[in-house]
């Protein structure tokens, strides 16, 4: 199959899949959770024959070419999420999400955490709660989102020396968190995998 010239089409389960927007969870054969991969590194693995085992109902219907000796198109259905085969690293840690200010602002749900103001991503500015002109790092734990108002108010103190007290207390976001927050498109069977491997003190209430 030519992923060039593949097209897909929705299913009817899930009528939000779409080829341009639509990512597969990948997991390792032992269900680590790995990252988003496209449909077109889904296929390949597929043909490859490199997926292990698959969740949740297909999401994407890929068309390929047509067989010389049949006529008939080759068609390959894509799960929401994949297994790939391969050797398993049991003890292995989850990666650290890379702190960026579009990662950072999703953490905060677009909110300044000073005034608490909605803003959109050009409104926002990384502040260091402990300024890194007093020895505050550039860390998950020392940064905030912050309107460009309030950054400047704030300036080179603390939030306590700005009398500035933050709306809620930074933290670092878990790798799956983060696979979360860096998809606006999620799929509802990848929504349930994921909220069931977040830490227990981030998982919704039942």
């Amino acid at each position: 199959m030519d992923p060039h010239t593949a097209s897909a089409i929705e299913h009817p389960a899930y009528a939000a899949a779409d080829l341009h927007t639509t990512r597969v969870l990948s997991l390792d054969a032992g269900g680590r959770i790995l990252d988003w991969i496209s449909w077109q590194d889904a296929a390949c693995l597929y043909v490859r024959e490199a997926v292990a085992w698959t969740l949740g109902d297909p999401c994407l219907v890929i068309h390929g070419g047509f067989r010389r000796d049949t006529g008939d198109q080759s068609i390959l259905a894509l799960h929401p999420i994949v297994a790939s085969r391969g050797h398993c690293h049991g003890g292995a840690v989850d990666p650290s999400p890379a702190l960026n200010n579009s990662a950072l602002f999703a953490r905060d749900r677009y909110l300044c955490l000073y005034c608490g103001r909605h803003c959109g991503r050009n409104e926002l500015t990384r502040d260091h709660v402990l300024p890194l002109s007093r020895g505050g790092r550039d860390v998950w734990e020392n940064v905030v989102s912050a309107c460009l108002a309030c950054n400047l108010k704030k300036g080179g103190r603390t939030p306590q020396q700005a009398a500035m007290p933050l709306l809620a207390v930074p933290y670092k976001p878990s790798w799956v968190e983060h696979l979360i927050l860096s998809n606006r498109n999620i799929l509802a069977d990848q929504m349930e995998f994921l909220v069931h491997h977040l830490p227990r003190d981030r998982r919704p209430a039942a």
